[in-house]
């Protein structure tokens, strides 16, 4: 599988199989492994911009002998220990206790800087770093557990937990793409705080309960312009700022608050305007039920080219998934249960813990079912919701999946 990367995410090692994109007419070698930073910017300096990759063929760099071997910094701490972006170093269910902390911990982090917004206080983007990098180090671990947490929603905590859950998504999705981790923690860093600008907002208008007028749209659109201010008087700076103002602008200029468009949309907002809508598509609202993932990825895709890149957009479905982790399912044997792990060669057939039985309407003992090994009676029928069976999800998942 190869992979298309911007010259500036060019590494030494990397094995190169074409240019894809570059502003000068000299003719580069098609094939082979970039071992030096003088090579790199030698490609840099005749226009090359993208090229495309093969990452399983990377040279691994020799270590330095022990005593010469540098401490990790926080970020170098977190790298995948495996080239495969689906690889995991522990279970889903040794990991969901520290995600299930991480997640309560940025959820009280938010309530305290909201207050402190309205206080008149600046907020302290310090511990929204610590957290952001915890959920980077989780991902790293098992991207699953936090993956489940993003689909219990509380209805009337949507504020907050929308922010918490393109935090997680981003990071997810900048992990598949092999971004470094020093942008990844940019990345979720903004995240995190994208719609920080919402404190500024009349309750009344933020929590209405149906369609908003035209002139109270107006008011709320400028979130993200306050967004962007609030982080910038609070001394962040670059890709987490352009998150918190830009993710709502569209390619084709239509967005808002600034009304940008196509380059002046740097990938990294794009990522973040497609994973914003996904999440609230999918929130469970007090004034409207939230929608299945298949149905919020057709909205996304009737976006396109229009509003979101269509390249991106099959990347984060890819690395979500059809069936996200954490989503509610019924089989053809009237078992229902949660998708606990994705299956990227086939997406139609994940791993599903089933506890549930819908015919006769009772709880039954959990069972792991590998759907690409089920009889043939258990195939995965439809996404469905939890009211729909009168299920506790949160119930199942503190008495069946926390260790």
């Amino acid at each position: 599988m190869h992979d298309t990367i911007s010259i500036n995410q060019l590494k030494p090692g990397m094995f190169v199989v074409q240019v894809s994109k570059q502003s000068g007419s000299v003719k580069i070698k098609n094939q082979g492994w970039v071992k030096t930073q003088t090579a790199i910017d030698k490609l840099k300096k005749v226009g090359v911009q993208e090229i495309i990759i093969d990452p399983d063929k990377t040279l691994q760099r020799k270590k330095p002998s022990k005593e010469a071997q540098p401490k990790p910094t926080s970020t170098e701490s977190a790298k995948p220990q495996s080239s495969d972006p689906w690889a995991s170093s522990v279970s889903v269910e040794s990991e969901l206790n520290k995600a299930q902390r991480l997640y309560s911990e940025a959820k009280q982090l938010q309530s305290k800087a909201f207050k402190d917004i309205k206080a008149g206080r600046k907020i302290d983007v310090g511990p929204f770093k610590d957290v952001a990098k915890g959920f980077m180090d989780s991902v790293f671990r098992n991207q699953d557990a936090l993956a489940c947490l993003t689909r219990l929603r509380e209805k009337d905590a949507y504020l907050m937990e929308h922010s918490i859950n393109v935090s997680i998504l981003m990071t997810i999705f900048a992990k598949h793409l092999r971004l470094d981790t020093d942008t990844i923690h940019e990345l979720a860093t903004g995240a995190l705080l994208h719609d920080i600008g919402k404190i500024k907002i009349p309750d009344e208008i933020l929590h209405k309960p149906g369609r908003l007028t035209e002139q109270e749209f107006a008011v709320i659109k400028d979130h993200a312009r306050f967004s962007k201010e609030i982080l910038e008087q609070s001394g962040l700076t670059g890709i987490a700022v352009d998150i918190a103002g830009f993710h709502h602008e569209r390619i084709d200029g239509t967005g808002y608050p600034f009304g940008k468009k196509a380059e002046e949309i740097s990938q990294y907002v794009r990522m973040a305007s497609i994973v914003d809508v996904y999440d609230a598509l999918t929130a469970e609202r007090v004034y409207k039920e939230g929608m299945t993932p298949i149905q919020a990825f057709k909205i996304l895709k009737d976006g396109v080219p229009n509003s979101f890149d269509g390249e991106l957009l099959n990347r984060f479905i890819q690395c979500i998934g059809v069936h996200p982790v954490g989503t509610l399912v019924k089989l053809t044997n009237h078992k229902v249960g949660v998708v606990s792990r994705s299956n990227p060669n086939d997406p139609l057939k994940p791993q599903v813990k089933t506890f549930y039985n819908a015919k006769h309407a009772h709880y039954t003992q959990v069972e792991d079912i590998d759907l690409t090994r089920a009889r043939a009676n258990e195939e995965l029928e439809a996404a469905v919701k939890p009211e729909l069976f009168n299920i506790d999800l949160m119930r199942f998942f503190k008495h069946s999946l926390m260790p």
